[in-house]
């Protein structure tokens, strides 16, 4: 058994036996059939199941490596996004470092998306694709995590509780991340924190990236880091699927000091995520840190200051902040008709009123809050004000 076997992706030559393990899961059949026939699926599931299972054998057909897959899979992506948003737009992937493998470290509104419109401008800018970094807390169903990591995903740690237990995961992880980039040549994307920033506040966390550095304790924290190859991503959605679920989790949380998720919870936010409407999408790639950081504190305070000053503003995420109380008065917010055309501000109006009606009256501040932190973040880092 190789080191990182446990953690890491499926190889070009697992892809084959995966696939058929998966066509005859029952789990993900059932599923699958319930999605394509939702009023059939109950009495005719017994009938309709051989059937969604010869037809993915026939799609995965002659697929025997990483590569086929993603190009079967693309053309789905594509159709799913072009469904869900008004259009994703990226810059900065002309700056990449050409033909270094990187490290993509992004903001984190979206399980499955963030990730997947990162490969989605990599893929359609010519790029190799990366690996994703997912937790196991979302891996429970073993259709889930066969599917994940077919589709270049490893492993992260959030479910062990032992203090030792987590060390060594963590460690494990760390080397893992450092051989995909050095040895392997495979760039990495992971999120700048443990879980969605559900209040609209961006922040790296200093633990991720002191975990980069767990596996090489031997060496310098910015010799290590310099070898990565850093690249910050801002990934910003127009509109978040799961805005009013976020705004009951932030509501109960903060009145009750606690959350504890519903079963299937995950599973429904995935869903939600990737079919539900974002408006328009863009993703600014940053040039590779570069500046060397002694600690972790310094590189996450670096990190910041690129991805939210490149974090795109909406009209949407003007008008939240107009309504917040908790407005600062430290910056300068222009006036959202300085910003946007009349027929922009006259659609991005009608949506976010249909959203605040939409949203029980005890949760609204907690909606409110998720579209107007991104303008106090921003523009504070524009003042060279501390976040």
């Amino acid at each position: 058994m190789g080191e990182f076997d446990s953690i890491r992706p499926y190889q070009d030559d697992e892809v084959a036996a995966v696939l058929t393990r998966l066509t005859s899961d029952r789990t993900l059949l059932g599923m699958l059939t319930r999605f394509r026939f939702p009023h059939l699926a109950g009495p005719l599931g017994w009938l309709l199941r051989p059937l969604i299972a010869w037809r993915l054998r026939r799609e995965c057909a002659g697929i025997d490596c990483v590569a086929k897959l993603q190009d079967k899979v693309e053309p789905y992506v594509d159709r799913t996004i072009e469904k869900a948003t008004d259009g994703v737009t990226y810059s900065g992937l002309e700056q990449l470092p050409a033909g270094k493998p990187c490290l993509f470290i992004a903001n984190h509104r979206d399980i499955v998306m963030d990730p997947a419109f990162v490969n989605y401008a990599l893929y359609h800018s010519k790029h190799p694709t990366v690996r994703i970094a997912i937790g196991d807390n979302l891996l429970q169903k073993p259709f889930v995590g066969d599917l994940m990591r077919l589709n270049k995903s490893f492993i992260v740690p959030r479910s062990i509780t032992g203090r030792r237990e987590k060390l060594a995961a963590f460690q494990l992880l760390s080397a893992y991340i450092n051989h995909s980039i050095r040895n392997d040549r495979e760039s990495v994307w992971i999120a700048q924190a443990e879980g969605r920033a559900k209040d609209g506040n961006d922040r790296t966390d200093p633990a991720i990236l002191k975990m980069f550095h767990m596996s090489r304790k031997d060496q310098p924290f910015a010799e290590v880091i310099s070898q990565l190859h850093i690249i910050p991503v801002s990934i910003s959605y127009e509109y978040d699927p799961c805005d009013q679920a976020k705004a009951r989790e932030l509501s109960i949380r903060a009145s009750s000091g606690s959350y504890t998720k519903a079963q299937g919870e995950d599973d429904a936010s995935i869903a939600l995520g990737i079919t539900g409407y974002k408006g328009r999408v863009h993703l600014h790639f940053g040039n590779e840190m570069s500046a060397p950081c002694e600690d972790a504190k310094q590189l996450a305070t670096a990190l910041d200051q690129v991805i939210l000053t490149h974090y795109r503003l909406f009209p949407v995420h003007y008008l939240a902040y107009a309504m917040w109380d908790q407005q600062d008065a430290q910056i300068q917010v222009p006036q959202i008709s300085e910003l946007f055309p009349a027929d922009d501000l006259r659609r991005a109006e009608g949506e976010w009123q249909r959203r605040l009606e939409h949203c029980p009256a005890e949760y609204r501040d907690c909606l409110i809050l998720q579209y107007a932190n991104p303008v106090r973040s921003h523009y504070r880092v524009k003042a060279g004000l501390p976040l």
